[in-house]
């Protein structure tokens, strides 16, 4: 049997966000799926609209909430990574607070509206304008881990990456994050590179939203699939993120995807014309570059790549 679909705008923050609800015709688990939580990632939001779609005709157990675009004002300004009224990362702001700015009240009403009360969530992003990715889900040590990595597989991404707390620990105030701490098993799951909505990557997150679906037996039938090769899965342990001391010209030596060894020059930054380099950029472990900025452009301690290892 169909599902009931119900589609309204959710006021968060004082914003009308759209909101979709799938509820199954048998009882089952709540999954709860947000994307656009930057508001450039173009591939994550299309994979989940496109989802949706496909659930209206599938008998489903449970329900599904979903909003495809939460940053609905850096969408429309096209702003990548921030909130345009404040110039706050929302997904540095989770769990949020009810009294702080734009991004802070949009983290907390997200949070208590849409992933509170969930059994599972999904954070659906992709590589910001001047981003290039390689697809990978990242899920949380903590209480919900084991169920939370189970998610991490299901998604059927080439990387899955256990992101713990200490100094190796890459970025607080994530969605995820804030999920996991509420005891709620969480991942992010990133496909998709510099702002462009590619089919492939689409189709990962389609794929990916699915095998969850099916994890969590809220599918009778598994979901259409391309006939493709299902990718190898690799697991990580340690998600390091390199940062430049001086801003000038970012000039990588390794791209998105590439493994590279301890001590090894990934990259370099230099003055604008280019005579002096004031900075090489070293591999401080084994690894492959999960994310890379792909624009020359950096500002002093600005974020270069992320390096996931084992």
């Amino acid at each position: 049997m169909p599902p009931t679909v119900t589609r309204r705008s959710l006021e968060l923050a004082g914003l009308a966000v759209p909101l979709v609800e799938v509820t199954g015709s048998h009882d089952g688990p709540l999954l709860s799926v947000i994307a656009g939580v930057h508001g450039c990632e173009y591939a994550s939001m299309a994979g989940v609209r496109r989802w949706l779609r496909g659930l209206e005709t599938r008998d489903i157990s449970g329900r599904v909430r979903a909003v495809p675009v939460l940053n609905v004002s850096a969408f429309a300004a096209r702003t990548p990574f921030v909130v345009p009224e404040d110039g706050k990362n929302l997904n540095r702001c989770f769990p949020g607070d009810p009294a702080g700015t734009l991004a802070e009240r949009l983290a907390y009403d997200a949070f208590t509206q849409v992933i509170t009360g969930s059994d599972a969530y999904i954070d659906a992003h992709c590589g910001d304008m001047v981003e290039a990715l390689q697809p990978f889900a990242l899920y949380e040590a903590g209480p919900a881990e084991d169920s939370a990595r189970d998610l991490a597989i299901a998604y059927q991404l080439p990387y899955v990456i256990r992101q713990v707390a200490g100094p190796d620990r890459a970025v607080s105030g994530t969605s995820s994050g804030a999920a996991a701490a509420a005891g709620i098993p969480a991942i992010t799951a990133e496909a998709g590179e510099c702002g462009l909505v590619q089919e492939d990557a689409v189709a990962m997150h389609v794929a990916g939203l699915n095998g969850v679906l099916e994890l969590l037996g809220m599918a009778d039938e598994p979901a259409a699939r391309p006939e493709q090769t299902q990718p190898e899965q690799t697991e990580l342990s340690r998600f390091l993120w390199l940062r430049c001391r001086d801003a000038g010209w970012w000039e990588p030596a390794a791209g998105a995807g590439e493994a590279v060894r301890t001590g090894q020059v990934i990259g370099t930054v230099s003055t604008l014309d280019g005579a002096q380099v004031r900075e090489e950029i070293i591999a401080p472990a084994d690894g492959v570059i999960i994310f890379l900025t792909s624009s020359p452009a950096v500002a002093a301690d600005g974020l270069l790549l992320g390096l996931g290892a084992r």
